[in-house]
């Protein structure tokens, strides 16, 4: 779980986030949309202890981020970014390994435990026929599944992804959004990821967190589309939510 407490984000003389308090909940796949330049990565950055905040308070699982060394970070929190990966002669397997850095020995050694762990983390996200090709022979859905899956084998109760489907064609955003969805009900894990996509995060995700600058709203997607926020930031046109068919559509005003 992700606790905000009073927290203020910005840079400079900019604020892009004040007075948020609210909580991401675990077993929950949550997406973060907003304006481009709203603050989406700089938050999740804030998240991940590789920004800062101008004040308040972010809490991981009860933990506050300031008093959690690397270490603890690395067993708290897993980040995927947007960045494609793309190198070669690195097997996919070994992409998925650098995932048991903080529990492996001072020279990185894998255990069997460690070896069964990264085979599971593959299977999860069905990539385990492609365990052994090289990252650079992989088409961009592969690469994030095997992000993800590095992700799943640091065995982190909270998840980021900055982007994930970026640079993913239509079905592909989906069956990698249906994935993240199954990870987060099945293995109760918090898992947040900022998107542009607001049909796919309208259809597949049990809550929004959307930044409407200086706020940010999180609510149970259905709440959301019923609180009119989504209406008010994206003002080109009217947001229509089924939940029976789970389904979005957008008319002109």
């Amino acid at each position: 779980m992700i606790r905000f407490d009073n927290i203020h984000l910005g840079y400079g003389n900019r604020t892009l986030i004040e007075n948020l308090s609210a909580t991401v909940e675990r077993g929950a796949l949550t997406a973060l949309v907003g304006r481009n330049g709203t603050g989406k990565s700089t938050l999740l950055r804030a998240i991940a202890q590789l920004g800062d905040v101008l004040s308040g308070e972010i809490l991981l699982d009860g933990h506050p981020l300031q008093t959690l060394a690397p270490s603890e970070m690395a067993s708290m929190v897993a980040f995927v970014t947007t960045d494609k990966v793309r190198i070669a002669n690195l097997r996919c397997r070994d992409v998925v390994a650098l995932g048991r850095a903080p529990y492996t020995n001072w020279i990185g050694r894998m255990q069997e435990q460690d070896k069964a762990i990264v085979e599971q983390a593959l299977e999860s996200v069905g990539m385990s026929d492609c365990a052994d090709k090289t990252m650079d022979r992989m088409s961009d859905g592969e690469c994030q599944r095997i992000m993800i899956a590095r992700a799943l084998a640091q065995q982190t109760p909270i998840i980021l992804l900055d982007e994930p489907t970026a640079f993913l064609d239509m079905p592909n955003r989906y069956e990698l959004c249906t994935l993240l969805r199954r990870l987060a009900h099945e293995e109760q894990k918090c898992i947040l990821f900022s998107t542009h996509e607001l049909d796919i995060a309208l259809s597949l995700c049990n809550a929004i967190a959307l930044i409407a600058p200086p706020e940010l709203h999180i609510l149970p997607t259905d709440d959301m589309v019923r609180s009119g926020h989504i209406e008010r930031l994206f003002t080109t046109g009217i947001v229509a939510f089924d939940p029976a068919s789970r389904t979005v559509s957008v008319k002109n005003k």
